[in-house]
């Protein structure tokens, strides 16, 4: 059996427990029991994201995420779905800049189905990795670009505004989505070298949480996961640090089809699983966090110049994360009296700070939030792998609501007052044209890349 340790309950985990066991092969095992429902939680993470991927295959770790439903070793084409489904559970895998994970919920008597079809496609993928599967998933992750990003309004601000905040050559510059060309240019030896790189079960790690039986539930993991070869083959990420501040505004103007004037902005903040990149949460939550922050009620009631704001915070822990802001325009509103009415705003938060009143809503806010996550069972296996992995401790994911309300309002206006900055900021302004005016201005950008990428090569 698998060595491991149970954990107590630590102060703040609200007296959930997790136990921790890894097995000869090195995968790293995180059970959490809750017998409040009959139902249980499998979550896998692959430490591979968008940030492992090179100049040229980009949206390589997103393709194979897709691929990983088209069959394994004992699982025929759409099997997996079909097995979990017809078990009456549900499944799904994302994939980020720092990871790719697969999730299944199962009822309780289920729960080996979905371990066994989780090592499966684990240990035996590649039987049935071949062209017919690559080109089949090559065109489901075009189309869904196209869906996602390149045919909807403001679909490629996230793409944009990642590209300008993070300089050409940093391992988040580009997004998991990747480049049509790139995905065009993805070859089967890609694909199964990138599978025999990131895919083995020292690179992962599996949680389970829900009603189970920690001993049978470790029995099954050793039973399927355990005979599964490690790889030794994987290189580190390239270094993602950057200085604090960006130094100067990055600003693009892009002329599209779109409903209304729109001003994004990203602004480059702390890493994840620090205490300055809480503080700096808090901050965003009472600017832009809801109809009772301060953008909310100074651009949408007050000043009526915007139909929504809004300020979020992507939480990255490989590079700066991103405070992320978003406002559209009301009626024929100048995107110049927005931004004004914005930096106004950020300046007086970061001379005064928050109020008590403001500063116990975002705490109350954030801690719903994570709440909400732990309270479930696919929330609470999700975020146990997320600590395991990105920061090598699943116990800190019981302890996070606790960190966030120790945050003091003197760090929240530290932080703001540090780096909610017209200086430290990519900028995306969007004008609307019309239809014929946007299909040549795509043209026109279309022409440029090519002419771009010849010169690169």
């Amino acid at each position: 059996m698998p060595m491991g340790h149970t954990a107590t309950a630590q102060a703040g985990s609200g007296g959930l427990t997790a136990t921790e066991h890894r097995l000869a092969n090195g995968l790293r095992v995180v059970l959490s029991e809750d017998h409040l429902t009959p139902v249980a939680a499998v979550c896998l993470w692959y430490d591979v994201g968008s940030r492992h991927e090179v100049k040229g295959r980009t949206g390589l770790a997103h393709l194979f995420e897709h691929l990983m439903f088209q069959g394994s070793g004992q699982v025929k084409g759409n099997g997996h779905f079909e097995l979990v489904q017809g078990a009456g559970g549900s499944l799904n895998g994302t994939t980020s800049f720092e990871r790719t994970n697969y999730f299944e919920t199962m009822p309780t008597h289920q729960l080996e189905l979905a371990l066994w079809l989780e090592a499966d496609r684990m240990g035996s993928l590649l039987a049935a990795l071949d062209d017919e599967s690559m080109e089949n998933q090559r065109d489901v992750v075009k189309n869904e670009r196209r869906q996602r990003y390149d045919n909807v309004p403001y679909g490629t601000a996230f793409e944009k505004l990642t590209a300008l905040a993070y300089p050409e050559g940093h391992p988040y510059h580009h997004t998991p989505i990747g480049s049509m060309a790139d995905l065009d240019a993805a070859t089967l030896d890609d694909a199964r070298t990138f599978f025999r790189t990131y895919y083995a079960p020292n690179n992962a790690v599996l949680s389970v949480v829900g009603d189970i039986d920690p001993e049978r539930t470790l029995a099954w993991i050793e039973k399927y996961f355990g005979s599964i070869p490690s790889h030794d083959g994987k290189q580190p990420p390239r270094d993602g640090a950057l200085p604090e501040i960006i130094g100067g505004q990055l600003r693009e103007e892009v002329r599209e089809e779109v409903p209304a004037r729109a001003l994004m902005a990203a602004y480059r903040l702390p890493h994840d699983g620090t205490r300055e990149c809480d503080a700096a949460d808090l901050a965003l939550t009472v600017l832009g966090g809801g109809e009772s922050s301060r953008l909310h009620n100074r651009l949408v009631r007050r000043d009526r110049t915007a139909v929504a704001a809004g300020f979020g915070l992507l939480r990255l822990a490989g590079a700066p994360s991103l405070g992320w802001l978003d406002v559209k325009t009301s009626g024929g509103v100048e995107v110049a009296q927005i931004e004004t009415a914005v930096d106004e705003e950020l300046a007086r938060f970061a001379e005064e700070g928050p109020t008590p009143e403001e500063m116990e809503r975002a705490q109350a806010q954030l801690e719903r939030e994570w709440l909400d996550r732990l309270g479930t069972v696919a929330g609470r296996a999700d975020e146990l792998c997320r600590f395991a992995v990105l920061f090598g401790d699943p116990q800190l994911a019981l302890t996070a609501v606790h960190r966030v309300l120790g945050v003091t309002a003197d760090e929240v206006k530290a932080a703001a007052r540090a780096q909610l900055r017209p200086d430290n900021r990519a900028v995306l302004v969007y004008e609307p044209v019309e239809p014929a005016e946007a299909a040549e201005e795509a043209d026109a950008a279309a022409t440029d890349t090519d002419a771009h990428e010849g010169a690169d090569k």
